[in-house]
């Protein structure tokens, strides 16, 4: 649908291709929604395994850009971006049809193949900062398909979901960016892949794509792409990033020591240093921003999708009403809804677990809002040990943003003020991306992003939270989940 209002001079349209679903805004100059658009997509899961149908990608993408371009004048259009889920691969042929299925960010098939890349490329990873690989980061993934589809070395190209949908828009392979290949390997210091590690690993270089910076144009929108989704061929294509980052930029989180807290399925941070953090459990990483800055961050597994996950077909918004009136939760619970963690510690057999019985359904929905508000405060302290400011502005983004009483706790928990944005999704970060070709991706996000609320902590309830916070450090670390160099900086940092 359209807003029926006046146009800006010139618009920017910005995809962003989530976990569940595809979203298209069209933006003004002042960031305002002209035009949006989504759609949904279908997954499949087999225990660690998660992989989408890249051609539905593709499909779903059009749709959503054709309702989102369907008022909008042709001659309004100035480019374009797309962020996509960092870690999700593909593996695709030079016309850019897809040779294997999408392999999602969270999929985590690959723990030998991470040891190997860990392995191989120690020196690499240790000075860009994260030390080692991930079973769900790009690497692994790439190393277990040559693996067991050995055919792809000789017929295939390394494709992250946003090259795949960028070629359909261009027509043909363009480079990659900068932001999706961090978790392959790609060198961000010395801004090239690193061959030696590459080749040890058995990666032929002729698959892996070349890389740009995001924010660079990367080509033009094709005759195909425009009958397909009402974008005007012509219209720049700018190299893109992670939804994190995309998340980040629409915060208006750029500037050293700000961060942004995108509460949605899962919990992911994103904040500003002047140079990339070391952290020697390898939970942390830094993207490279476009201005140069570099954006360290992690990505829990815990998050908002546990409450539709225990509390299906409820009114989550009625319950957490409620819950206000069930401070302190009777019991603390670790809200992981499957097996494994990502940040603020690496832990493939985490589970979830309760200390204490709750009263009733309340007062259990109370636990788990409360429990996820206690990991977010784990993060900013494990950042906070890693020697980042954390210190600066803080944003609440994503789906669990929008719940006033939500927000309110976390700040509480925090301790902190927090700011809310208005049209907080990671497709406006794209369109502002796309804004700020050869401009200032700052100054353009200060003109596009618009505060709608700061919320600061009421000053009777952190104390209260601080106990149960350290009990749940405590069970933490003996499950052994936590490392005793965190759980001692935490609980100092807490007592002080």
């Amino acid at each position: 649908m359209t807003d029926s209002g006046t146009l800006s001079e010139a618009v920017w349209l910005g995809i962003d291709l989530g976990t569940q679903s595809v979203r298209a805004l069209v933006v003004s100059s002042s960031g305002k929604v002209l035009g949006n658009g989504s759609q949904k997509f279908t997954s499949r899961r087999d225990g660690p395994r998660h992989e989408q149908d890249p051609s539905q990608w593709w499909e779903c993408t059009a749709a959503a850009c054709r309702a989102a371009m369907q008022s909008i004048p042709a001659d309004s259009l100035r480019g374009l971006a797309v962020d996509g889920t960092s870690g999700t691969i593909l593996f695709m042929d030079s016309s850019g049809q897809p040779l294997t299925p999408g392999l999602m960010y969270d999929d985590t098939r690959a723990i030998h193949e991470a040891r190997l890349a860990t392995d191989s490329g120690a020196t690499v990873w240790q000075s860009l900062g994260y030390n080692r690989m991930q079973p769900a980061w790009v690497l692994p993934k790439l190393l277990w398909l040559l693996r067991h589809e050995p055919y792809l070395a000789k017929s295939g190209k390394l494709a992250h979901q946003t090259d795949f949908i960028n070629h359909r828009l261009i027509g043909s392979a363009g480079p990659s960016d900068s932001s999706n290949t961090l978790k392959t390997g790609y060198d961000l210091v010395h801004q090239c892949w690193p061959s030696e590690v590459m080749e040890n690993l058995g990666v032929p270089e002729k698959i892996l794509p070349p890389v740009v910076r995001s924010g660079a144009v990367i080509g033009t929108v094709c005759k195909a792409a425009a009958e397909m989704t009402g974008i005007p061929a012509g219209t720049p294509v700018v190299a893109g990033m992670t939804d994190g980052c995309a998340a980040q930029i629409r915060a208006g989180a750029l500037s050293p020591g700000s961060w942004n807290s995108v509460l949605g399925t899962t919990l992911v941070l994103k904040g500003v240093t002047t140079q990339p953090l070391s952290d020697p459990n390898g939970v942390v990483y830094s993207h490279r921003s476009p201005d140069g800055n570099w954006l360290p961050g992690g990505a829990s597994s815990v998050g908002a999708g546990i409450l539709s996950a225990e509390f299906p077909n409820r009114d989550l918004d009625q319950l957490s009403a409620l819950a206000a009136e069930h401070e302190l939760a009777n019991a603390i619970t670790y809200p992981l809804a499957g097996r494994g963690e990502r940040f603020p510690f690496d832990a493939p057999d985490a589970c979830k677990f309760t200390l204490g019985k709750p009263r009733d359904d309340v007062d259990r929905f109370a636990s788990l809002l409360q429990g996820i508000a206690f990991v977010e405060r784990l993060c900013f302290d494990y950042l906070d040990w890693l020697g980042a400011d954390v210190n600066g502005r803080l944003t609440l983004t994503g789906g669990g943003a929008r719940s006033r009483y939500w927000c309110q706790l976390r700040a509480d928990v925090l301790d902190r003020t927090v700011t809310l944005v208005e049209n907080a999704e990671p497709a406006m970060g794209m369109a502002i991306l796309a804004a700020a070709q050869g401009r200032s991706l700052a100054e353009v996000a200060g003109a596009m992003v618009t505060v709608r609320e700061t919320i600061d902590p009421r000053p009777d309830r952190h104390r209260r939270f601080t106990e149960p916070y350290l009990r749940l450090i405590d069970e933490l670390a003996r499950h052994g989940w936590l490392p005793a160099v965190v759980t001692q900086h935490t609980i100092k940092r807490a007592t002080r």
